[in-house]
């Protein structure tokens, strides 16, 4: 139940993170006055990082679909449609979900392609490759190196920086999530992260890539956006890139700018929606 009158705001955690990745922008959000729910991924829920790494068999075989399935059962239980943001696959999830209307708006931060695009740089491969590189491993969940993370979401700082913040947030991934991502950029119509790009009655979408982001590049974010626009829907599609900024973009220094500017659009483009 919201105990504000502020729009609620959903917050969807990436692959190898947790709620706690969004510790950032929720309390912040928080101190503008609006409930802000950062549910975790099925299997992960609200358990610790420790004890995830510890016991990961609930994280094994969970695929995209059952984890957008998991939020939108969330999502439709609350007393007002709210501003959904997800970060990286979190984003995906949150493109999956404005297929379903269940929000005033959507943010995108750093987000996976849908299904159909196919844009996927070298970066994005190498960061994958953990996964990838073993496709008995599918429905595995396999632990992330500090190595990896390095480069993956530290790459704005320098290993002995980067490690501690392994230890804080890093888990084991979803093997399915990624071999299914991967293989929906080549599979449109039957592709797991379907939706449907020229749907008219989709409220407001922004999507956001940071320059520097090894995960998913700009070029992945202004491919997302053409696959929209190519369709000549009405519908609001957006997008903006942040200099400087990484796959850490949500909790890297000056964190504020990005998540006053995602806030601000959702909110403007909410009410604009509604008139």
């Amino acid at each position: 139940m919201t105990t504000t009158d502020k729009t609620p705001i959903v917050l969807i955690h990436g692959l190898w993170m947790t709620p706690k990745s969004w510790d950032t922008w929720a309390e912040h959000f928080r101190a503008q006055g609006h409930d802000v729910l950062v549910p975790g991924w099925p299997g992960i829920d609200d358990r610790t990082v420790e004890d995830i790494r510890a016991n990961p068999e609930a994280l094994k075989g969970i695929g995209i679909r059952q984890i957008v399935d998991h939020y939108d059962a969330l999502i439709r239980a609350l007393p007002a449609k709210p501003i959904i943001m997800g970060h990286s696959f979190g984003g995906l999830f949150t493109q999956m979900l404005a297929d379903r209307g269940l929000g005033v708006a959507y943010v995108g931060v750093t987000p996976g392609q849908p299904a159909g695009i196919s844009t996927l740089p070298a970066s994005t491969l190498w960061t994958g490759t953990p996964i990838l590189s073993n496709p008995f491993g599918r429905n595995g969940a396999k632990p992330l190196s500090k190595r990896h993370f390095h480069f993956t979401f530290g790459n704005d700082l320098t290993r002995a920086e980067s490690d501690p913040i392994w230890e804080q947030q890093a888990v084991p991934s979803y093997n399915r999530v990624f071999f299914e991502g991967v293989g929906a950029a080549f599979n449109e119509k039957g592709g797991a992260s379907h939706v449907d790009y020229g749907r008219t009655d989709r409220a407001p979408l922004l999507i956001i890539t940071g320059e520097r982001d090894h995960v998913v590049p700009p070029a992945i974010g202004r491919a997302i956006v053409k696959k929209y626009a190519a369709t000549g829907s009405p519908a609001v599609v957006d997008y903006r890139e942040f200099p400087g900024r990484t796959h850490r973009i949500v909790s890297q220094d000056g964190w504020e700018e990005v998540a006053d500017f995602a806030l601000g659009w959702a909110l403007e483009h909410a009410e604009t929606a509604r008139v």
